[in-house]
C-alpha cells in the first residue's frame, strides 16, 4: 500500500469532497475516484459513502482514518529524525509530558539546548501517564515524561529532579482552604474527581486505608484542567500533584497538601532498543547532564 494513497484518502476524508480534495492535492478527479477505489478493492471494504454533493466515510472508514493519520504521521516524523543538514544537527524530538511540575524542564531545556542546536525542531505531547506511554509505545514519542508511580518494566528511565507534593484542590473560599494540611479524615466524603489512571487510584485509596471504602469519586479525569472549572462552581474537590495547579494558577483556587506529606517524583523514559535520531540522542544526553538525581 503506497503512503501517497493514503495521504488522498485522508484528503478526501479532510475535504468530504473528491473534487475539493483532488484540487487540494493537485491531482484531477478521476485519478483520484479510480485510486480510492482501487485502495477499496485492496482493503476488501467500502471506505466511503459517495453522495452526489458530499463523501462520508463508513465506519470500516473511520477505523481506516484513524490509522491512515498514525501512519504518515510515524513516517512523517521519520523523515525529519533523518534529516540531518551536514553536520548540523537538525531533525524532531518529539516529547510527551505529564502537567506537574515537571513541566517547567521544557521551557528550560528547550531554550538552552535550543542554543546549542538552533536547527533542531521539537513535537511536545500533553496526556497523563498512559497516554504518554501509549505514544511512546507506538514510536509518536521519542521521550516521555511521567509521574510516578509508573509502570516502566519495559522502558529505560532516568530518574528525574523534580518532586511533587499531593494534596487536594478546592475554592479558595472553602472552609478547609484555611488549613496549613488535610489529614484523611478531613476529607473522606467530600466529592471527588479523580485520575483515571488506575495506578494512581490505588495508590490514594491505599493512603486512607479502611476509610477508601468511604471514598465519594464523583468522577474521573485524565487531566484536571476542566476539572478545575468544576472545583471552581463548588461542584467537587481533586486529589492532584501541586504541579498540576501551579502551571496554570487559578486565583479562585487552593491547593492544600495532604498530612502526612505524600512526594511523587518523575522519570523520562524511553522504548528499550531504540534507536534515536543524533537531535533526539544529544538532547537525552543533556537532560541526563543537567536534571537526574
Amino acid at each position: 500500500m503506497d503512503v501517497r494513497v493514503l495521504k488522498y484518502f485522508l484528503a478526501v476524508a479532510r475535504e468530504g469532497n473528491i473534487t475539493k480534495a483532488a484540487d487540494a492535492i493537485h491531482v484531477t478527479q478521476p485519478t483520484l475516484s479510480r485510486q480510492l477505489m482501487d485502495l477499496e478493492d485492496e482493503l476488501g471494504v467500502e471506505l466511503l459513502v459517495r453522495g452526489k454533493r458530499k463523501v462520508t466515510l463508513t465506519s470500516s472508514g473511520v477505523l481506516f482514518q484513524q490509522r491512515a493519520q498514525e501512519i504518515v504521521a510515524l513516517l512523517e516524523k521519520t523523515q525529519r529524525d533523518i534529516s540531518e543538514h551536514n553536520e548540523t544537527v537538525a531533525g524532531a524530538v518529539a516529547i510527551g509530558c505529564v502537567e506537574t511540575c515537571a513541566s517547567f524542564l521544557l521551557p528550560d531545556a528547550l531554550e538552552a539546548f535550543g542554543a546549542l542546536h538552533p536547527m533542531v525542531r521539537y513535537e511536545i505531547y500533553s496526556g497523563n501517564g498512559d497516554d504518554i506511554r501509549d505514544k511512546i509505545d507506538s514510536g509518536h514519542v521519542d521521550l516521555g515524561i511521567l509521574v510516578e508511580p509508573v509502570e516502566v518494566a519495559k522502558y529505560e528511565f532516568v530518574p528525574l529532579i523534580f518532586k511533587d507534593t499531593w494534596g487536594v484542590l478546592m475554592r479558595k473560599d472553602d472552609p478547609l482552604a484555611k488549613k496549613e494540611s488535610l489529614r484523611v479524615q478531613d476529607i473522606v466524603g467530600l466529592p471527588f474527581f479523580m485520575s483515571r489512571r488506575r495506578i494512581i487510584t490505588d495508590e490514594i485509596e491505599s493512603w486512607f486505608g479502611k476509610m477508601a471504602k468511604k471514598l465519594n469519586v464523583l468522577g474521573y479525569h485524565n487531566l484536571p484542567t476542566n476539572t478545575m472549572l468544576l472545583i471552581e462552581r463548588g461542584l467537587c474537590y481533586s486529589i492532584i500533584v501541586e504541579g498540576a495547579y501551579t502551571i496554570r494558577p487559578n486565583e479562585k483556587l487552593r491547593f492544600v497538601p495532604l498530612s502526612p506529606a505524600r512526594k511523587a517524583g518523575h522519570v523520562m523514559a524511553w522504548k528499550k532498543n531504540r534507536i534515536f535520531s543524533q537531535a533526539t540522542s544529544l538532547f537525552l544526553e543533556y537532560v541526563k547532564n543537567n536534571y537526574t538525581v
